[in-house]
């Protein structure tokens, strides 16, 4: 398939995981990517092997937490590349957290800045060039089941839940001027942040009804449909993609309260 030929996505968090994973994706499908990470060297290498395989691709360094950054990238993007059509919100992550009283106002901050107001620097920037993709343009973020139910890590997970109705809002204000925002919210799935659990992912595996978490290709496949036009007439989407857990049932007794599932 060749869904994002003659069309750019830029993909922040694309030097890693879920993110990579849709770079290479929407590269395969034809589109030129702008491949943004505060881990420039991780994303140079992604970019790297996208054009190895013939695709056009850009590395550009990007702190969602900082607004001269995010703006600077994106405009890099555009001058490189000349539009925007798509844009995947990939960057984000947790940390060790403490027990819920003892969390303070610094480390919600944190994380509601990374997770939740990162994405929306990154919105604000990419909008105007959005709203001109001669298709219609077309925003995906990756939220988490978090955000759906209880699961702890609740700075984390009350981010994710934000992205949730910020998703929504800017559907319904956007639709009729032809960008479409759509959320995907994985499960467990299978990045770096678990290389130092390995039993913790295996256990987690058993509760998945499909047999095993996620990988990031999953996610990256969902990414693909709701950013391309096959998803023309869908926005506003809340999507989990999450091996069936959620349909399985109280996922916060199964994972407990003070582990993340995603």
């Amino acid at each position: 398939m060749r869904r994002f030929a003659g069309r750019v996505a830029l993909v922040t968090g694309g030097g890693h995981g879920i993110g990579r994973a849709t770079a290479r994706r929407l590269a395969l499908e034809g589109a030129a990517v702008a491949v943004v990470d505060l881990d420039i060297a991780a994303a140079q290498a992604v970019a790297d092997e996208l054009a190895g395989d013939g695709a056009a691709a850009l590395a550009v360094h990007c702190d969602v937490r900082d607004r001269a950054s995010v703006d600077q990238a994106v405009a890099e993007s555009v001058k490189r590349f000349g539009r925007l059509d798509v844009l995947v919100n990939t960057a984000g992550g947790g940390r060790e957290q403490p027990a819920f009283l003892d969390t303070g106002d610094e480390f919600w901050a944190a994380l509601i800045d990374l997770n939740l107001t990162g994405v929306v620097r990154c919105i604000r920037a990419a909008l105007p060039h959005l709203l001109a993709a001669p298709e219609g343009g077309s925003v995906v973020t990756i939220g988490s089941v978090n955000g759906m139910t209880a699961v702890g890590s609740e700075p984390y997970s009350a981010a994710k839940s934000g992205l949730q109705n910020l998703t929504v809002n800017l559907a319904a204000r956007y639709a009729r001027e032809g960008v479409r925002f759509n959320l995907i919210a994985p499960g467990t799935v299978r990045t770096r942040v678990w290389d130092r659990h390995p039993e913790s992912l295996r256990r987690l595996s058993k509760l998945y009804p499909l047999g095993r978490v996620g990988e990031p290709e999953d996610v990256a496949a969902a990414v693909a449909f709701l950013a391309s036009d096959d998803a023309a007439w869908i926005t506003g989407v809340i999507l989990p993609v999450d091996g069936g857990i959620l349909a399985a049932g109280p996922l916060g007794s199964l994972v407990g309260p003070e582990e993340s599932s995603a």
